[in-house]
């Protein structure tokens, strides 16, 4: 059996398992779509929205890519926030990143990664908008600090958004929240906030503002 029939194989399984105990579930998944979350996320395959939130299909509505980003030139991000936000209606907008991202790591590093560099520029300026708070910490701490920094900043990102204040500006309840995955016990802590009220962010607020 190759990868795609073992893959395959996994799928009947589980489905059949989904069926035997709520043989109902498919039926009630077809008929629509009304998730309040959308999950804003990072690619990496340790970091799956459903799982972590301990929701079933349906639940969740997901954008993913490297590190997480939020980029006002990113049609695709663009068009699943509008549909999030206008269609479905969604209450809570999550953006989550993980310590020991590839894509961090690879921001800070000094050498050619090909095409993704366009990518991971994004995440430098982020670097350099917190340079003084990155270079206050030992170099191996500096990842994992700077994975938070990226959460807090596109989290901001996503309520600059039109499609965002525009919701606020409407009446629409939602809120954004900037949080970040421990590979290592599997929890997820909160870094920031945003509402049609303001924004909290007790990480920032602790260290002070950059130069």
């Amino acid at each position: 059996m190759d990868r795609m029939e073992r893959a395959f194989a996994r799928n009947r399984a589980w489905a059949d398992g989904v069926r035997r105990a709520d043989p109902e579930f498919f039926e009630r998944l077809s008929e629509q779509q009304a998730p309040e979350y959308l999950w804003i996320g990072c690619s990496d395959s340790r970091v799956p929205a459903n799982t972590l939130l301990d929701m079933p299909p349906g639940e969740v509505f997901v954008h993913r890519n490297i590190a997480n980003v939020v980029s006002p030139s990113d049609l695709n991000f663009l068009s699943v926030l509008q549909f999030a936000v206008e269609v479905l209606q969604v209450r809570i907008i999550i953006v989550c990143g993980h310590y020991g991202c590839g894509g961090v790591r690879a921001s800070l590093e000094e050498r050619d990664h090909g095409l993704i560099d366009n990518w991971l520029n994004h995440i430098r300026l982020v670097s350099r908008l917190h340079r003084d708070r990155l270079e206050a910490l030992p170099e191996e701490d500096r990842p994992n600090r700077l994975c938070e920094l990226n959460v807090i900043e596109q989290a901001q990102n996503v309520a600059r958004t039109t499609i965002v204040r525009n919701a606020w500006k409407r009446g629409q309840p939602l809120s954004i929240h900037g949080v970040v995955y421990n590979l290592h016990d599997g929890v997820l802590a909160e870094l920031v906030s945003h509402s049609a009220s303001g924004e909290t962010c007790p990480m920032l607020e602790k260290d002070g503002p950059t130069d």
